[in-house]
């Protein structure tokens, strides 16, 4: 007989489960600092910890709805969807995979563009989403961003974009990599004409997008913390074979070496974003 059939524990077997009364959702923890905080408390904090000030992922909703006047803020694009025309399939195929992002988020795709006013000031605006799909960038991405920019070069008014993306999205091939270019084209269509693009960037702005148009706007603008780059920084380490400094690919550390104009705390972005149209207007 083995040891484990010759060990009994009364205590355990009278043992009975605890039920919680707590509401689920009520209680978040912060992913920096371990606290655990009341949802409500970080809500209030627009997702920021009240503890370590670190910044927690907002929607593409939650962007736009920080960032814009209420009720100034007009969709365009929303007709456009992802279909699956290289019939893609992994573990399961990308048809199923958009079927479930849709159902589980009800749109089409996570980036979000339209039309909306900051303190008064018409601007055209797009915000990326990482919690769908990765905030992957796909045609209907691309062509979104590029409305955005288009928008605003007709209209002679200033585009933002709001980055947060894992880069271009693998199941649509070389047609997610053809929008890096597209994307590209819209925006130094906006540069020859003098309108001002400016670009923040989100915790994560990796991959194609910020190989693309996250970085370079005429301001670059990131959250504290927030991971910015090409490639991870254990793929780097693993070409190059060498132990990468503390912070690397941080916002603070694209400060330091010149990538970034200004790192701004979210609860502060409105207000910044203003003062920089309204420089912008002045020239």
């Amino acid at each position: 007989m083995g040891w484990f059939n010759t060990i009994e524990n009364p205590k355990l077997k009278s043992q009975k489960k605890v039920t919680s009364n707590t509401p689920t959702g009520m209680w978040k923890k912060c992913v920096k600092c371990g606290e655990i905080v009341q949802t409500s408390k970080f809500e209030e904090n627009n997702n920021v910890c009240p503890y370590c000030d670190h910044h927690l992922r907002l929607t593409a909703e939650e962007r736009i709805e920080l960032l814009i006047d209420k009720n100034s803020f007009e969709t365009i694009g929303d007709d456009l969807a992802s279909i699956d025309p290289l019939k893609f399939f992994d573990k399961k195929s990308y048809r199923d995979r958009l079927d479930e992002a849709k159902n589980r988020f009800g749109v089409d795709d996570g980036t979000i563009a339209g039309v909306g006013k900051i303190f008064g000031d018409l601007v055209a605006i797009g915000a990326m989403d990482f919690q769908y799909m990765g905030g992957s960038m796909g045609v209907v991405t691309g062509e979104r961003i590029s409305l955005v920019m288009d928008f605003a070069y007709e209209h002679k008014i200033p585009a933002i974009i709001v980055s947060s993306s894992g880069g271009a999205r693998m199941q649509e091939g070389i047609l997610s990599l053809m929008q890096m270019a597209k994307v590209s084209a819209s925006r130094n269509r906006l540069k020859n004409g003098d309108i001002p693009f400016i670009s923040i960037l989100t915790d994560p702005t990796t991959g194609g997008v910020a190989a693309s148009f996250a970085m370079v706007g005429d301001i670059n603008i990131a959250e504290p913390g927030a991971l910015i780059g090409f490639a991870g920084p254990r793929v780097i380490e693993q070409s190059i074979r060498q132990v990468l400094p503390e912070g690397f690919q941080r916002s603070e550390f694209l400060l330091e070496h010149g990538f970034l104009d200004i790192i701004v705390h979210r609860n502060k972005m409105k207000d910044e974003l203003s003062f920089f149209i309204k420089m912008f207007s002045k020239k």
